[in-house]
Formats: structure tokens, C-alpha cells, sequence
């Protein structure tokens, strides 16, 4: 196992640094927020990280209490990883990051993945005030949903594709609009009156989102 980097520095900030600092911890972490993800997955959600590098990051996060890896059972038997409670503690610190790196989205570049599921966190974000639930999303590169309301409970936070109970609210839109939402160029009541959000569903979220 690799030594501890530290920046040797009694400071919060920087003990903080020490455990989730290094290039694609947090970016784990916002994959692992969806839920236990098995290796193949987070290699696969995670463009350009290598082998080796995935795997000393799996490390030194389990070693630092923020995931577990546990068996699977029969028959899938496979290992997972997942976020202890220390872990999902950083749901607001990616999150404030992500708003804070909002307005660097403002071009997308030729090199730049992109999932559907990565527009989560901050949907989820322009989401909040209108109750609490599990909003479906429909973008042009797929499918995911959100648990409204959910960033203090244990489970995930997101999911990819269809979600697994009837969805509260059903929203259709493009990346372009939701980029816009995540830089906070466009609020979700303006953008749905706009008619580039379609809401659907009979619930109460996906009648507060209706409202004018």
C-alpha cells in the first residue's frame, strides 16, 4: 500500500486535501453517489482514469473511511463499491463545487465526455423548494433520476437510466438547457414556461413544477 501524502499542515482544509485532494477521488465519489457501483461500471463512467490509478484511488478512499467493497450475493457474486456515511458527507462539497464550476461549461470542448448522469447533481440542485420525491430525466444522451430531498438518507442520491418506482415528475429537456440550469443562467420555473423543460406525471412535485 502507497504512504500517506499529506500536506503536514493542522488546518482543516488541508487535512481535508489529504484524504479527498488527489486527481479523480471526488469524481469517484459523485459516481459512487448513485449507489454501489462495481468496478467495470466506475471505469466505464470515468473517461480517461487509468487501471492502475482507479484502483489506488478505491484504495486509499477505503483506507480513509470513505467507501466499503463488499460481495454481491448469488447470483451476481461480484464486488462493489460504495460510499460510507463519511463519504456521502461530500454530496454538499460536490455540489458547491459544481456551482462554483458552473460558468466553465459555458463551451463544450471537442475532447469533453459527457454522460447524462453528470447533470444530476446540479438538476438536483435547481430541483430543491419544490418537495420532496423521484424526478426522471430525459436528456439527449440518455436517461437518469433524482431523489428530490434525499441528501440527508442513506440511500442513493441518483440513478442511471429508468428508475426502479414510479417517478414523481417526469422532465424532458436538452443538454444545452440543462447546462444552462446548472450555470444559473435559467431557473427550471423559467425554462418550463419557456416550454424547454416538458414536465409530465400527476404527483405533487410534478404539479408544483407546473405551477405558474
Amino acid at each position: 500500500m502507497s504512504p500517506r501524502r499529506s500536506y503536514d499542515q493542522y488546518c482543516s482544509a488541508a487535512r481535508a486535501l489529504d484524504a479527498v485532494g488527489d486527481r479523480w477521488t471526488l469524481l469517484i465519489v459523485r459516481e459512487l453517489l448513485a449507489g454501489p457501483r462495481r468496478y467495470t461500471d466506475l471505469h466505464a463512467d470515468l473517461p480517461g482514469v487509468s487501471t492502475d490509478v482507479l484502483a489506488s484511488r478505491l484504495k486509499d478512499m477505503e483506507r480513509d473511511g470513505l467507501t466499503t467493497r463488499r460481495r454481491m450475493p448469488p447470483p451476481g457474486a461480484v464486488y462493489v463499491y460504495e460510499l460510507t456515511g463519511r463519504g456521502r458527507e461530500l454530496l454538499p462539497v460536490l455540489q458547491a463545487l459544481g456551482e462554483w464550476g458552473a460558468p466553465l461549461l459555458a463551451e463544450r470542448r471537442p475532447t469533453d465526455a459527457v454522460r447524462a448522469h453528470w447533470f444530476a447533481l446540479p438538476l438536483l440542485r435547481a430541483l430543491e423548494g419544490f418537495g420532496e420525491g423521484v424526478v426522471q430525466v430525459r436528456l439527449d444522451e440518455g436517461e437518469f433520476y433524482v431523489h428530490v430531498g434525499a441528501g440527508g438518507g442513506d440511500g442513493p442520491v441518483y440513478g442511471e437510466g429508468p428508475a426502479p418506482v414510479t417517478a414523481d415528475a417526469r422532465l424532458s429537456l436538452d443538454t444545452e438547457t440543462c447546462a444552462l440550469l446548472g450555470r444559473g443562467e435559467l431557473t427550471l420555473l423559467d425554462a418550463i414556461r419557456a416550454h424547454r423543460v416538458a414536465v409530465a406525471g400527476e404527483g405533487p412535485l410534478a404539479k408544483a413544477l407546473r405551477e405558474p
